[in-house]
């Protein structure tokens, strides 16, 4: 059931088409490790690197996602890259990995991590080497640590991150609103502000900022959790950005996701980054518009399952020379019922 969220499809701008997915299956296991909770990618010549979520063993992995015909031949894993915790910084902090980015310049690999509020293990944006040995930390602003007067919520910080357009630094997505600044997404349609902030990779500092709005939740929770929130972008031209968005209602077996993908244009909007407290100053969002709701590919998809979609990639061009998307789902180690390690392809269409 569709309760606030516009269903119309606009394709002015940027055009996306489901070509395949591809299931790989539970039980892979990749240098003692099990394949799983797969919740970022990235692609940089040739090899996808995809970030693991469990905090007690944090890790990424190397792979090949063979395309043939535009279908989805085969996925291999080749190797697993554990984090080294001897560090000071990565032995202190939570390590629930949510996304990955490889940097142009010189190779080295950007992770998100989440943290754990509740136990008050602060979010974090570092980056590692090939070997996944910690080096260097970026600066965060203090309304995203977790001890902060505005808090950000459990399970719901950075989520997202994309190299900019320019090749200066990192976007990073928040899933979820901070406290103070707004309610988490509801049946009826919410404010439910998040911040996207940009950092800088020579300075390690915070240095821009726009806010959107995130989607309702779409399905009625048949049983007492729901959520919607960011979980992953990419920024594809100035000021334009691909931002997903996945929303799960509990009651639903394996059919309680919803996963929108949206066109965001940031040109106009506010610079909010000294803004402490979103609910307290007036400030101009970005602009969204939805390009993609895989409930009409539902039928399509394997078991007919749209599941908890948190990575997204640009991949190879097909051969007419348009872009690949590249889109992985966390299967939660199926501790939640059953669910896919998911790779779906998409074919790109820039119109600008």
């Amino acid at each position: 059931m569709g309760c606030g969220t516009s269903k119309k499809i606009f394709t002015d701008s940027i055009e996306l088409r489901f070509l395949d997915d591809y299931i790989i299956e539970n039980d892979l296991m990749i240098g003692g490790t099990k394949v799983g909770g797969l919740s970022g990618i990235d692609y940089k010549d040739g090899t996808y690197y995809i970030a693991c979520d469990h905090p007690g063993d944090p890790r990424f992995y190397r792979s090949e996602i063979i395309i043939n015909q535009n279908k989805i031949d085969t996925v291999l894993f080749s190797e697993v890259i554990k984090l080294d915790r001897t560090s000071s910084f990565l032995k202190a902090n939570t390590l629930d990995l949510e996304a990955i980015r490889i940097d142009s310049n010189s190779g080295n690999i950007v992770l998100t991590s989440e943290g754990a509020i509740k136990q008050n293990q602060k979010p974090s944006i570092f980056y590692v080497d090939s070997q996944g040995s910690l080096l260097k930390n970026f600066s965060l602003p203090e309304y995203f640590t977790s001890t902060g007067i505005q808090q950000p919520r459990n399970n719901g910080v950075f989520e997202g991150l994309t190299k900019d357009f320019n090749n200066e630094g990192f976007w990073a997505g928040m899933e979820l609103p901070l406290t103070k600044d707004g309610s988490k997404p509801k049946l009826f349609p919410t404010k439910s502000p998040i911040r996207i902030t940009h950092f800088n990779k020579n300075s390690g500092e915070a240095d821009d900022q726009f806010v959107i709005s995130l989607g309702n939740i779409s399905k009625i929770p048949w049983m007492y959790f729901a959520v919607n929130g960011l979980t992953e972008l990419i920024q594809y031209a100035p000021h334009k950005f691909l931002v997903l968005e996945r929303a799960f209602s509990a009651g639903h077996g394996s059919y309680g996701n919803t996963v929108r993908i949206f066109d965001v244009n940031s040109k106009n909007a506010s610079n909010t980054l000294k803004i402490q407290n979103l609910r307290k100053e007036k400030y101009i969002k970005a602009t969204k518009q939805l390009v993609f709701d895989f409930k009409s590919v539902k039928k399509k998809l394997t078991d007919g399952i749209i599941d908890n979609v948190e990575g997204m990639t640009f991949g190879p061009d097909l051969p007419n020379g348009n872009k690949t998307l590249i889109l992985i789902s966390d299967n939660n180690f199926n501790s939640l019922g059953k669910q896919l390690n998911q790779v779906i392809l998409m074919e790109v269409i820039i119109k600008q």
